[in-house]
């Protein structure tokens, strides 16, 4: 709000320098052409009045240059650093972000790893207790084809 009203008053004081250049200037050549001169006095007199002012008014534009070019460095400046730190602060916040989905995939990659592993010990377990029973089946049962005998 401050950096608005300076340069509202900024504008105004400028605006106020140019009316009253601009409101001599015309006094000036009212009063010389109102005065009891000759032509050439007068034609003279305007001519030094008019450099007098065209004068005044190259210093002032001068001025408002260096004023607006040392404002527009300012804010240029300023610009800079501002991208420069939003810059700073997105490049920051990339990396946390890259870094939590990198450890993420991770520890998924491990908990499936494991799971694989753990799948391949149950299946070796079980394939052993599946042959192991197999290999207890196909064994003669002598004791029960006797005991079936001497039932007969």
């Amino acid at each position: 709000m401050t950096q608005n009203r300076s340069r509202h008053e900024d504008a105004d004081a400028g605006g106020r320098i140019a009316f009253f250049l601009l409101g001599g200037m015309i006094g000036a050549v009212a009063a010389l052409l109102f005065a009891p001169k000759s032509g050439r006095e007068l034609r003279s007199d305007i001519a030094d009045a008019t450099r007098k002012g065209v004068d005044q008014a190259r210093e002032k534009a001068g001025e408002y240059y260096e004023v607006g070019r040392e404002r527009a460095t300012e804010l240029y400046t300023t610009a800079a650093n501002k991208a420069g730190e939003f810059y700073s602060t997105a490049a920051d916040k990339a990396t946390e972000i890259a870094n939590t989905a990198r450890d993420a995939a991770l520890k998924r990659g491990e908990s499936i790893q494991a799971a694989i592993e753990a799948g391949k010990r149950a299946y070796a377990e079980e394939k052993r207790r599946t042959e192991a029973s197999a290999i207890l089946e196909q064994a003669p049962t002598y004791y029960e084809e006797i005991k079936d005998a001497s039932k007969s």
